[in-house]
């Protein structure tokens, strides 16, 4: 697996030195301090209860994000959790599953690591605040909560394949993720690796 490096958005706080395969940077420094890159984290949110073609699209973009070398964030549980952890991991990616429960027996068998919260759905926030670029695959209420937080936070990419389509009182679709048709398309607009 190949890592790669986030480039300097913004101030983070981070402390201590880890290095993933000698290739890339974490974060390190003292609080308030940047000297390094962070590996790039991607969230990929859909529903637990997903199509068919939901399933096979989220397997994909996960399998492009860790070919890519991100980390993937995910609810981790099934549906398109579970196709997302599946894909990544069958190319050999790190997935973290931030769980709504206080259980990790219930988290999908696949996550590289899995978070139990106990917040329920204020856990989306948690998923999607701590991603670099957002990629919503299908929808569910649990989903567009996550991308009206990503959309909210504005200042990472989100992309949407198939799901919600939201409009205004004037009926004028409202301005939010960018759309793509594939999943490669997906992973492009994020704008993490530029051609």
């Amino acid at each position: 697996m190949e890592l790669r490096e986030v480039p300097h958005r913004s101030r983070r706080h981070g402390r201590g030195t880890l290095r993933a395969a000698g290739r890339a940077r974490h974060r390190r420094g003292r609080p308030g301090h940047r000297e390094g890159a962070a590996l790039i984290q991607v969230a990929v949110c859909g529903p637990a209860d997903c199509t068919e073609a939901e399933r096979r699209a989220a397997h994909e973009v996960g399998r492009l994000l860790a070919a890519r070398g991100a980390v993937v964030l995910c609810g981790g549980y099934g549906g398109v959790m579970g196709a997302v952890t599946e894909g990544a991991r069958s190319a050999g990616g790190l997935v973290v599953g931030v769980l709504s429960g206080a259980d990790r027996a219930e988290a999908h068998p696949d996550l590289s690591a899995a978070v139990a919260t106990g917040m329920g759905q204020a856990r989306n926030a948690l998923i999607v605040g701590s991603a670099d670029a957002v990629i919503a695959v299908g929808g569910s209420w649990g989903t567009l909560s996550e991308v009206a937080h990503a959309l909210r936070r504005g200042t990472v990419p989100v992309v949407q394949l198939g799901g919600w389509r939201l409009y205004d009182t004037d009926g004028e679709p409202v301005r939010g993720p960018v759309e793509a048709a594939s999943p490669e398309e997906a992973v492009a607009l994020t704008g993490l690796w530029p051609s």
